[in-house]
C-alpha cells in the first residue's frame, strides 16, 4: 500500500484542543469487523463489551515533561527545546528538536532561567540537534530542575501553550513509569470509576511500558510504506503479565491493547507458538498492512492524523475499507480527532 491511501480531509474544528470535561464521556465509536456493522456510544459504555476473564492491557508509561522554552544568548531570540531522550547521563547530553530551527546551530548557547542553561554541541537531522545541558549540582538536581521548569509536551497541532489542566489530563490514571515524550492517548479516557467497574466484572487488567517517542508521530515521507524506518522505543513486558495473557489466549478470551503502543509491545514479543515472551529493550516495530495480528483480538484507539504510522497500525488491524468508512463517518457524526478527540473500540 502507499502512503497516499492513507490521506483524508476534515474539517478543522474537529481538530481537539482540549480534553472533554469528564475522561469517560468522549465519543466511542464500537466497530464489529465480523458483521462490519459500526455502533456510537460513549466511552463509559465500553464495560458492556467485555467477560469475564478478558483481558485489557494498557501502558503505564508517564509522561515526561519534555517541553522547555528558553532564549538563544546575545539574541535573546525565543527557542523551544523538545527533549526526546537523554544520551548520556555523565555529560548531560540529551537528543532533542529546536523550534525554530533555522535560528539554532552548533555552538549556540541557550538560556532556560532558573540557572538551567544549555549548548547546542551537534547536529543530528535537519531538525535534531545534541544539547548539553549545565546545572549546578549533580545529575539528580538536573532532572528535578527539567520536571520543575519543563512543560506538558503538548503535540504540535493543538497549538497553545501547555495549561495547567494538561499537566494532569495528558497523562493517564495509572501513568506509573516515567519516560515517554507523548502520551499513549487511547488510555486518556479510563476513569476510576470505569476501571473499577472492569474489575469488579472480572476482567484482568494488566500493565505493560512502552516509553513513546517523537517516532511514532513522525510523518511518513515515503509512498512505499514498506521503506518507512520507525524509531526505536524502550519496552518492558513482565512474566507475569504474559502469564495472564496466554491464560486469555489458552481460553480463547478477548484479549484488547489499549492504544498502537500497547499493541506495538505486546508483537515485539511472540513466541513462535504466538504467546507472548517477557521482554525488555528496544523495538522499531513498524506495523502496517497485511499483518497477521498474534496476541490481541480487539483494540482501544484515538482518531489518528493522516499518513500516520497510528492509521496504518489500526488499518491493519480493521481492514483498509472498514476503516477508511469509520473515519468518513466519524467526520459526519463530529467526532473529534486525535489526542485529545473521541475513541474507537474495534472488536473481533
Amino acid at each position: 500500500m502507499r502512503t497516499s491511501d492513507f490521506d483524508f480531509k476534515f474539517p478543522i474544528d474537529l481538530l481537539a484542543t482540549y480534553p472533554t470535561k469528564e475522561r469517560d464521556e468522549s465519543k466511542l465509536m464500537v466497530i464489529h469487523k465480523k458483521h462490519q456493522i459500526i455502533e456510537h456510544k460513549l466511552f463509559k459504555d465500553i464495560y458492556q463489551y467485555f467477560n469475564e476473564g478478558d483481558t485489557l492491557i494498557l501502558n503505564n508509561t508517564k509522561v515526561f515533561p519534555a517541553r522547555l522554552f528558553g532564549n538563544k544568548d546575545k539574541t535573546e531570540a525565543k527557542i523551544e527545546v523538545f527533549l526526546l531522550r537523554e544520551l548520556d547521563a555523565i555529560d548531560r547530553t540529551w537528543d532533542v528538536l529546536v523550534d525554530p530551527a533555522r535560528k539554532v546551530r552548533v555552538g549556540n548557547k541557550l538560556n532556560f532561567g532558573y540557572g538551567l542553561t544549555g549548548e547546542v554541541i551537534d547536529n543530528t537531522t535537519s531538525r535534531g540537534r545534541i544539547l548539553q545541558l549545565h546545572y549546578m549540582g549533580n545529575h539528580t538536581n538536573l532532572i528535578k530542575k527539567i520536571k520543575e521548569i519543563g512543560k506538558t509536551p503538548l503535540p504540535k497541532y493543538i497549538n497553545r501553550y501547555p495549561e495547567k489542566i494538561d499537566k494532569i489530563r495528558y497523562q493517564t490514571i495509572y501513568a506509573k513509569i516515567e519516560g515517554s515524550v507523548a502520551a499513549p492517548t487511547a488510555g486518556l479516557h479510563f476513569s476510576k470509576h470505569l476501571l473499577k467497574k472492569l474489575e469488579i466484572k472480572g476482567i484482568n487488567i494488566v500493565e505493560i511500558t512502552l516509553h513513546i517517542g517523537l517516532g511514532s508521530f513522525l510523518p511518513v515521507e515515503v509512498e512505499d510504506i514498506s521503506k518507512h524506518k520507525m524509531d526505536s522505543e524502550k519496552c518492558f513486558i513482565k512474566s507475569n503479565i504474559c502469564e495472564i495473557v496466554n491464560q486469555s489466549i489458552k481460553q480463547k478470551k478477548m484479549i484488547c491493547a489499549v492504544g498502537t503502543s500497547s499493541m506495538r509491545a505486546i508483537e515485539s514479543s511472540v513466541s513462535s507458538n504466538k504467546n507472548l515472551n517477557p521482554f525488555s529493550g528496544w523495538t522499531n516495530k513498524f506495523i502496517f498492512p497485511p499483518y497477521n495480528f498474534n496476541i490481541a483480538n480487539c483494540m482501544i484507539t484515538n482518531f489518528h492524523m493522516p499518513k500516520s504510522t497510528l492509521l496504518m497500525m489500526t488499518s491493519a488491524f480493521t481492514g483498509y475499507n472498514l476503516l477508511m468508512k469509520a473515519y468518513q463517518i466519524a467526520i459526519q457524526n463530529k467526532y473529534r480527532l486525535y489526542s485529545y478527540g473521541d475513541s474507537m473500540l474495534i472488536l473481533p
